[in-house]
């Protein structure tokens, strides 16, 4: 089959177009999937590039979320046919430690993601487990299914499960133009949240508000955005700041939160080693909560939003899979305003 693979870790000149890379074959409980259109992530340069830890089978697939046709069922599955259109969860869990059997999913003893630690969906086929299937409406088009799920799942949990949003709370999210963040604008807004964004630029500003940003602020035009933020609340601070950037944002949001207010993080594309004001965490009564990507009941709530087209997907830009190295280019640049996504078939 046809795929974009890598046979060893390093930058973007390690990745092959290949078309001989054989058709896996689903286990008892897994379905195979014709992969349709797959969407890129910050994820995938971190998996090329590599960690201390991380075994990978070579040649890998990388590939989190996609949207396709059911081509093959294994033994084990019922309630699936063949020629269903379906989306997955990315979120890979064992089934039998204590987390998961407290529906604790995205905290399983045996974590894993769709395209990090197992093959994934830059290819013709992918093999995920039944379980994580949700079925697309007949008439939901297939590149906007396929740019939901990752960044769906992740700002939903980390915004309603583990942040504990509520209606009339202040959302402030630091960047506007990453998948994650134009989902989590949303989500924030339908939550009954007033949103702040930080974004790059101008053009990024305007673009959140589109998606429901009350205030925007362009860090070009004015670098100290956090005294912006507490300008603009009165001098009060948000309840709650999304930043996924980590050094380069991370004492600037703190310094905007109200008191009592919560930090929610789910990466840090600037690095990990974040300095943090403790006299700010002290001080102001505040909290930093972590979250990685969500449970299969998150997944299928927020799902069920976008099928209801209250949480609008963005699509930056399609490639076909044989340009994915242009495609990663491009999220790299942080030039995207949503999702790049790559066409399969």
């Amino acid at each position: 089959m046809r795929a974009a693979v890598f046979y060893r870790h390093g930058g973007p000149e390690v990745l092959e177009y290949r078309d001989d890379i054989p058709v896996p074959q689903p286990a008892a409980d897994e379905a195979l999937v014709q992969v349709r259109y797959a969407a890129l992530n910050r994820l995938d340069d971190f998996v090329r590039t590599g960690w201390k830890g991380l075994e990978l089978a070579f040649p890998h697939i990388l590939g989190s979320d996609f949207s396709g046709v059911i081509a093959a069922l294994g033994a084990d599955v019922t309630g699936w046919r063949v020629g269903q259109r379906v989306v997955a969860n990315p979120t890979l869990w064992c089934g039998r430690c204590p987390q998961c059997r407290a529906g604790q999913h995205n905290r399983c003893d045996a974590f894993a993601i769709l395209g990090e630690h197992i093959a994934g969906a830059y290819a013709e086929f992918v093999r995920v487990p039944a379980r994580n299937l949700v079925a697309i409406p007949e008439d939901y088009a297939d590149d906007a299914a396929a740019a939901a799920p990752l960044v769906g799942v992740t700002a939903w949990h980390m915004l309603i499960r583990a942040g504990g949003l509520r209606a009339g709370e202040t959302v402030l999210v630091v960047g506007a133009g990453g998948g994650v963040n134009s989902m989590a604008i949303q989500i924030a807004r339908l939550a009954g949240a007033r949103v702040y964004v930080v974004a790059a630029d101008a053009e990024k500003a305007a673009r959140a508000r589109d998606l429901g940003a009350e205030w925007t602020v362009d860090r070009q035009a004015e670098p100290n955005w956090s005294r912006a933020v507490w300008a603009a609340t009165g001098r009060r601070g948000v309840d709650v700041v999304v930043d996924n950037v980590g050094p380069a944002t991370w004492s600037a949001s703190l310094r905007a939160l109200a008191k009592g207010g919560r930090l929610l993080t789910v990466g840090g594309t600037t690095g990990y080693e974040a300095a943090t004001p403790v006299n700010l965490l002290f001080g102001k009564h505040l909290s930093i909560i972590g979250s990685t990507m969500g449970t299969q009941a998150d997944f299928e709530q927020v799902m069920a939003q976008v099928w209801a087209g209250r949480l609008t997907p963005v699509i930056d830009s399609v490639y076909p899979l044989a340009d994915y190295p242009a495609a990663l280019r491009r999220l790299l640049a942080g030039a995207a305003f949503g999702k790049i996504l790559v066409q399969v078939a």
